[in-house]
């Protein structure tokens, strides 16, 4: 003869931290996904009075007045290694995508959106760190931030 004994059931505590944990990791996707999308979408607009970055997770509205654009230049990362990327302090760092703030090899603060390292545009800032966009034309960009003092 068998005997079958059931466990006790358990509190409604393990179905709350299963609601819990699976709420915080849809959380956590949809952001994934917003920031994989800003890596995609981002845009750098140029207007007489500023630099607009947006569709970025740490996009902004830099007035043209805070910006040098005469020391603004291209660089490209992999041969430039002063600008390289080496300390995140606030930001993401995917395979392919940097975004957010960083501390560069030659010590600045950067402000950085860089999907492709051979063009990207260095812009100083008055404001006491550099904007690093990558751009298919970086002089082009360059261009038009000094077209606008």
């Amino acid at each position: 003869m068998r005997q079958v004994f059931p466990i006790i059931p358990s509190s409604s505590g393990v179905i709350w931290f299963y609601c819990i944990f699976s709420f915080l990791m849809l959380g956590f996707i949809v952001f994934m996904g917003y920031v994989c999308l800003g890596a995609r979408r981002a845009r750098f607009e140029v207007s007489e009075s500023a630099l607009k970055i947006s569709g970025a997770l740490y996009g902004r509205t830099i007035p043209l007045s805070d910006i040098d654009g005469e020391l603004a230049k291209p660089v490209n990362l992999e041969v430039d290694t002063q600008y390289h990327l080496v300390a995140r302090t606030n930001g993401s760092g995917l395979p392919g995508y940097s975004e957010g703030w960083f501390r560069l090899k030659n010590g600045e603060k950067c402000l950085a959106f860089v999907s492709d390292k051979t063009h990207v545009l260095y812009v100083p800032t008055r404001k006491g760190y550099v904007v690093m966009m990558s751009v298919e034309h970086p002089e082009s960009l360059r261009d038009a931030l000094r077209q606008h003092p």
